[in-house]
């Protein structure tokens, strides 16, 4: 497996994004046997980013679920695991009738913390990412409040998720030359949105981790090479799948990208985490680029 680098961390270049075990499009949730399977099976593909939240469950009063079927599989796996990397994520809420909200106070967070770390069975969490905007605060206060959480131990590195360019500068402001360590965004074929925040990681050396690289769960991702034919045309010039195909483009953008698709299945991960080791032509890069999908 190719290695990149996150902050103080070197992770696999491509990671797992363990939501759709627990939260998902079309309600389907695998068995806890097949999800700790499929983590399972990622690690021996050399994965060794794993990427959780405590919003990621079945309902809101199961909060927690993913990061607990995270902390299963690590403990069951007979493997070396001391180099993965777990990052977990805050300040989504969830209540009764499954309403969400956003909550970046200070006392907030440190419980959010707090259940994490018991979740994941750790002492400290590798990363942790502000999950979306609460924007009800200024946006400088809540990052200082990641930082807080960092300085108190409780957290080895900061990353922050859906942000723009502008919030992403007020982060690496006020955390400080190297603090802040990622962005996680939505990034594929079908969404073209963050082009400008990867490009701005990208100079910057701050790591970039699309999240839905494939275009997400309910079936996107399972037709990605027919909704842009390039990438089935290309895959079956390599003889590999069109998710491969579009995991090994996102790679070739930038040293910065770390995609982390999603998976149910081990079938799944094990056929992503092959696209580590397809080399695209810059031709075929080029025509991957040229796809339209929202921008």
């Amino acid at each position: 497996m190719q290695t990149r680098q996150l902050g103080p961390f070197r992770v696999s270049a491509i990671g797992l994004g363990a939501m759709p075990m627990s939260m998902n499009d079309d309600k389907r949730y695998p068995e806890e046997s097949q999800a700790i399977a499929t983590i399972h099976a990622a690690l021996e593909s050399g994965v060794t980013l794993l990427d959780t939240a405590d919003i990621y469950a079945p309902t809101w009063d199961s909060m927690g679920h993913n990061e607990t079927l995270v902390r299963k599989a690590m403990a069951s796996y007979g493997g070396n695991t001391d180099e993965v990397v777990i990052a977990t994520k805050g300040g989504i809420t969830r209540r009764e009738g499954n309403v969400f909200g956003r909550n970046a106070t200070m006392p907030y967070l440190r419980e959010a913390v707090e259940k994490s770390l018991r979740n994941l069975g750790a002492d400290v969490i590798d990363l942790y990412q502000w999950h979306r905007p609460d924007r009800s605060m200024v946006y400088a206060d809540a990052i200082a409040n990641f930082k807080a959480l960092q300085d108190e131990g409780k957290i080895k590195a900061v990353g922050i998720s859906n942000a723009n360019v502008e919030e992403i500068q007020i982060a690496v402001d006020v955390l400080g030359e190297g603090g802040l360590v990622s962005v996680q965004n939505e990034f594929s074929p079908k969404f073209r949105c963050s082009e400008d925040e990867l490009d701005f990681c990208a100079e910057r050396g701050i790591a970039f981790l699309p999240w839905s690289p494939l275009g997400g769960t309910g079936g996107a991702a399972r037709d990605v090479g027919e909704q842009f034919s390039v990438f089935g045309e290309i895959g079956r010039e390599h003889g590999v799948s069109p998710q491969q195909v579009v995991l090994a483009w996102e790679l070739s953008l930038s040293e910065c990208v770390i995609p982390i698709p999603g998976a149910r299945r081990p079938e799944s991960i094990i056929d992503s985490a092959k696209a580590a080791d397809l080399n695209l032509s810059d031709d075929e890069v080029q025509r991957c680029s040229a796809t339209r999908g929202r921008r």
